[in-house]
């Protein structure tokens, strides 16, 4: 009470931080009037100018109001648009390292600029982090004139390009990428021979464009690297086969995590199946030389129970194709991890393909974490600043509007059941729409979508449905969802990239519509007509109310909820936003107090009637908290793992790179020599004991496997006194001498073979002891029915392993260089690399969540900037993406699915 009375007088933490910023906005305001009187070179000059004043001492925060002014200046000239003051404390804030929460329409790309002009300003280099390519490269190009007007280099990084191209877009002052092109890359760098082969250079400053969606819808999600292992596609065909008879009673699920958990019964059935079908080694299924099939059997359960064709995944061409659950979208070249995809595979009966080895992995927590500052910003953090804060050590800052929200929110509407409420939204949205308004109708599932189509194809209301089956039309149906009239049905709306304005979009239009007039006075008097329509046309649609959208349920995170309500009064447009909800609604069905909602309701309610309380609604957040705190824990137990293997990526990236960076790495070799030496024969001669003790056989045969020379220890134990020090040390020198010889006349080859040798064996055991962790992590949580905390289990063995890695990574070295003799022979060809995978990979749901592409091949050739293949290529058998310069192993433009070097490229 005392703090509510508090707020009202003095106004929230967030209220008066933001007013403390006002000065700086003066100050910023107050340089205006100079830079509006110079010319265009003297305002490109103002770069030189500061990168001056930093050098000689000035910090960044010295200049700011200066260089945001200049960058105020630089987008009227060159864009027409001028920054706001709220658009100033916006870029203040992500320039400290927070996070500018901004409503939709606000322009957050604008604000981006200050930030990112004032710190590339240093020359170290500055990463703007977008949620596809398509934003990134429209992004790129569209800031980027301010940039280059003001004489910085911009670049972008999508799928595809080269290495040089990457490298050049990396060393450039401002890059826009893809979380996902940057984490992988980091990988990628990290697998490499040699210095000049990276691309990456050293971590600066970062803005993270719609932050909520990449730090923390996707943070759960690690990247990883992986190649083709062995075929297993009979064991998943026999064990989907046996579980498709399992009877329902056999076994329990559980909806919140997707997990499928045998009864005692159903396990001495399965083992009974799996014996007669010869999967089986012995009678036991948790015997460990089946830990195998019990994999096999828990994926299959899950893909057959828990996975729904249409709604998780659909089959095409003989493909499954996973759905998006946030957007909707068919996620073409995803797949899910862990065995899960093949299990659906073999589920639906098409072919399966092999599974992949991990070998390199990273999270976005851990990634993000190492830029020495991080911004970000989006239009909906606040319900999760916790978390920004507990991870990322980021405060969220909410950013006024430039104009005052007229958005009306009425409070939801509860059914019984989901034909009630369907019908309702149905005849609300034929009112809204003959009344001349737009209607936004917000969905879950493409599911839903196609029930609400309907209802309304009944109702007869005329409507575009944007989900995963009809994503070609995507940008076109979101630019004129907000004409007269016009309804909207669409899956999700996170993400989507496009702006809905009132009266429609005047550029989609005349692109739509004068696409074959050619430039002159004609096409001139079309762009004017069709102008003027969209200008009388918002008139009308706001004297109707504005953007009407409506909720056919809610999310299980309240974010997404308000990403689909921001789309309606956008820059202090009218508007309105409703839910409507029912009991057999999946949040109020998994997770809401189910039996306190079915008595008052069922009991209350006849058919088709609706209630609408605020005491519902706070009960329905409260059902959404808890959706999101049980999340936040999946994602922070990601973490809590992934910091684990972190320490050891850590050190052993160093270690790479200090070789890469190494002229010789002879000293490294040595010593690595002495400790297998030492490690030997401490296991041979333990301290302290006799020579008739030692195991001088066994020493000697080890000795002579990994050195390959003779000791003679006979004539050693003669003598009087000797101990194991004297041993270590006598025969560190007898290889010593023996490694000298062999390199007397070639030592410049042998620095050159040691230093390949050494990255070549510690990329293979660290591939390894990946793999270890990766079973490890998924056994470990056993260990709390012996009341031992799993994550403390989990870093012991880690630990464990990590030094026995080491160890053998020590004696492998060592044998190999030891034992080789150097020969000259003709340079072979090298063998095509193999073909290596990226994923972005859910460890407990298995969604490989790699790329959010471009939907169609006409909107990847649109981001390739060329055209589709004519039937004159065709004809003539030419390949007409060859000077694109694509990579052999890229996904080919046309769209097929295949890769470029067997479609297109097969001719190349």
């Amino acid at each position: 009470m005392i703090g509510a009375i508090a707020k009202r007088i003095f106004g929230s933490s967030n209220d008066r931080y933001v007013k403390s910023l006002d000065k700086i906005v003066r100050q910023i305001a107050a340089f205006e009037p100079t830079l509006e009187a110079l010319s265009d070179d003297e305002l490109r000059a103002q770069t030189d100018k500061f990168r001056a004043q930093l050098a000689e001492g000035q910090s960044l925060d010295d200049i700011l109001p200066e260089a945001f002014a200049t960058v105020r200046e630089a987008s009227k000239r060159v864009l027409g648009m001028r920054h706001f003051d709220v658009q100033m404390i916006g870029g203040i804030v992500l320039h400290r390292g927070e996070i500018a929460e901004m409503r939709t329409g606000e322009g957050k790309t604008l604000v981006a600029t200050l930030a990112v002009y004032l710190n590339a300003i240093e020359g170290k280099g500055v990463h703007v982090v977008t949620v596809n390519d398509y934003l990134a490269r429209r992004d790129a190009d569209w800031m980027g004139q301010i940039y280059k007007f003001l004489g910085l280099t911009v670049g972008v990084i999508v799928p595809n390009l080269v290495e040089e191209e990457r490298r050049v877009a990396y060393e450039s002052d401002i890059t826009y990428a893809t979380n996902n092109e940057l984490g992988f890359d980091y990988l990628r760098d990290n697998m490499k021979h040699e210095r000049s082969q990276m691309v990456h250079r050293p971590f600066n400053f970062a803005i993270v464009d719609e932050v909520d969606s990449i730090l923390i819808d996707e943070a759960r999600t690690p990247l990883i690297i992986s190649g083709p292992t062995d075929d297993k596609s009979d064991l998943y065909v026999s064990v989907d086969a046996i579980v498709k008879r399992l009877p329902e009673e056999l076994y329990e699920k559980d909806e919140k995590t997707k997990s499928i958990t045998l009864t005692e019964d159903g396990v001495e059935w399965a083992e009974r199946e799996l014996e007669n079908a010869g999967l089986l080694e012995g009678s036991n299924l948790y015997d460990v030389e089946n830990t195998q099939v019990v994999h096999h059997l828990n994926e299959a359960l899950r893909a057959v129970i828990m996975f729904k064709r249409d709604d998780d995944y659909v089959v095409e061409d003989g493909k499954i194709v996973i759905i998006d659950e946030f957007t909707g979208r068919k996620m073409d070249g995803r797949r899910w991890s862990n065995g899960l995809h093949q299990a659906v595979e073999a589920k639906e009966g098409v072919q399966i393909e092999p599974e992949n080895q991990t070998m390199a992995s990273i999270t976005f927590q851990n990634y993000f974490r190492m830029y020495p500052k991080l911004g970000g910003m989006t239009g909906t953090a606040a319900t999760e600043a916790a978390e920004f804060f507990d991870i990322y050590k980021m405060n969220v800052v909410t950013i006024p509007t430039n104009i005052p929200v007229k958005r009306i929110d009425e409070e939801d509407e509860f059914y019984k059941n989901t034909a009630d409420k369907f019908a309702a939204i149905a005849k609300l949205i034929r009112e809204r729409s003959d009344s001349g308004q737009p209607v936004l109708v917000g969905t879950v599932s493409i599911e839903k979508s196609e029930l609400l189509s309907d209802y309304l194809n009944k109702e007869g209301v005329k409507h575009a449905v944007l989900n995963a089956r009809f994503h070609e039309m995507e940008a076109h149906i979101v630019a004129q969802a907000g004409r007269l009239g016009a309804v909207t049905v669409a899956t999700n709306m996170a993400g989507r990239g496009t702006d809905i304005q009132l009266g429609g979009n005047a550029e989609f239009r005349i692109n739509d519509e004068l696409r074959d007039f050619p430039e002159g006075e004609k096409h001139d008097a079309g762009v004017e007509r069709i102008k003027a329509e969209v200008a009388a046309e918002k008139e009308a649609v706001l004297a109707a109310g504005g953007l009407c959208v409506i909720g056919t349920e809610r999310h299980e995170s309240r974010r997404i909820d308000n990403q689909l309500r921001g789309r309606s009064g956008r820059q202090g447009d009218p508007g309105m936003s409703k839910f409507y909800l029912c009991l057999e609604d999946d949040l109020l069905r998994i997770f809401g107090p189910d039996t306190l909602f079915s008595r008052m309701m069922n009991s209350n309610l006849a058919d088709g009637e609706a209630i609408g309380s605020k005491w519902l609604s706070k009960a329905i957040e409260t059902a959404q908290k808890k959706v999101e705190a049980r999340n936040y824990d999946i994602r922070k137990q990601v973490v809590e793992y992934d910091d684990v293997m972190n320490d050891q990526r850590k050190v052993i990236y160093e270690q790479r790179a200090d070789i890469m960076d190494a002229d010789a790495v002879d000293d490294v070799v040595v010593d690595m020599r002495r400790d297998t030496v030492n490690a030997l024969v401490g296991d041979a001669c333990p301290p302290g004991s006799y020579p008739e003790q030692w195991d001088v056989a066994g020493l000697k045969d080890r000795l002579a496997d990994v050195l390959g020379i003779e000791i003679p220890f006979e004539a050693w134990i003669e003598e009087d006194g000797i101990d194991p020090e004297e041993v270590e040390e006598r025969v560190s020198r007898l290889a010593d001498e023996a490694m000298d010889a062999k390199m007397i006349d070639n030592q410049e080859i042998w620095r050159q073979v040691e230093k390949s040798v050494l990255l070549e064996r510690l990329d293979h055991y660290w591939k390894e002891h990946l793999a270890t962790l990766d079973a490890l992590r998924q056994v470990v949580f056993l260990r709390a029915y012996a009341q031992k905390q799993p994550i403390n289990e989990y870093k012991r063995e880690a630990f464990s392993l990590f030094e026995r890695m080491l160890e053998a990574i020590r004696e492998d070295v060592t044998k190999i260089l030891s034992t080789s003799q150097l020969q000259f022979a003709p340079q072979p060809e090298l063998p095509d690399l193999p073909d290596f995978l990226t994923g972005h990979i859910d460890p407990f749901t298995g969604e490989n969540d790699a790329y959010k592409p471009l939907v169609g091949s006409e909107a990847m050739l649109a981001t390739l900037g060329t055209a589709a293949p004519t039937a004159e290529h065709a004809a003539l058998g030419k390949d007409p993406y060859e000077a694109l310069g694509l990579s052999r192993n890229a996904p080919c433009p046309c769209g097929s699915g295949a890769k470029y070097k067997h479609c297109h490229g097969a001719a190349a």
